[in-house]
């Protein structure tokens, strides 16, 4: 017999009921996230926390408890990953900045010995201003983050922008679809 819930689940709204039952069918979903939908399914079926734990493939009613908990306080959100999970960043937000800094700046040909910046010259040049350990695929990742790709002239340009000529002179235009394209 399984004792009293503390913390019932709340009721639930038709947007919540139909996104976790969503969840729950979808193949694409990441299993600990479906894991939980159907958790909170079970419960709100009427299922007492044992048998949800079950069904969902947990080991202990205590786990199912705890989730009801956090989705009565955080809604959809609890179904995530929490906080504090994965490797911290490296750089801060302000070293990150410094790399696209750098590579906004035009190269000095004798001081970087390079017309245009690869990852290779602009690691040397972030080495010598005092980012002493930066690797190259550091500095690409920083660099995607902020909306730069590698172009076929060997060149790194913003995403989404272009040069074009007309006849008042060269424009930059841009294309304003750029981030939902990207996701």
């Amino acid at each position: 017999m399984s004792k009293v819930q503390k913390d019932p689940l709340r009721g639930l709204a038709t947007k919540e009921q139909h996104i976790l039952e969503k969840i729950v069918k979808s193949t694409s979903e990441r299993v600990d996230v479906v894991k939980r939908a159907k958790a909170i399914l079970s419960v709100r079926s009427g299922k007492s926390y044992t048998e949800a734990a079950k069904e969902a493939g947990y080991q202990s009613n205590d786990a199912v408890s705890h989730l009801v908990s956090r989705f009565n306080q955080r809604g959809l959100s609890a179904l995530g990953i929490g906080g504090g999970r994965g490797r911290k960043p490296t750089y801060t937000s302000e070293q990150q900045a410094e790399i696209v800094k750098e590579l906004q700046r035009p190269p000095d040909r004798k001081q970087d010995q390079t017309a245009t910046w690869s990852l290779s010259t602009l690691q040397r040049a972030l080495r010598k201003r005092g980012l002493v350990r930066i690797a190259k695929e550091t500095i690409r990742g920083v660099l995607h983050e902020s909306g730069y790709s590698y172009q076929r002239t060997r060149t790194w340009c913003r995403t989404g922008y272009a040069e074009r000529k007309r006849k008042s002179g060269t424009v930059t235009v841009s294309d304003e679809h750029t981030p939902e394209k990207k996701s």
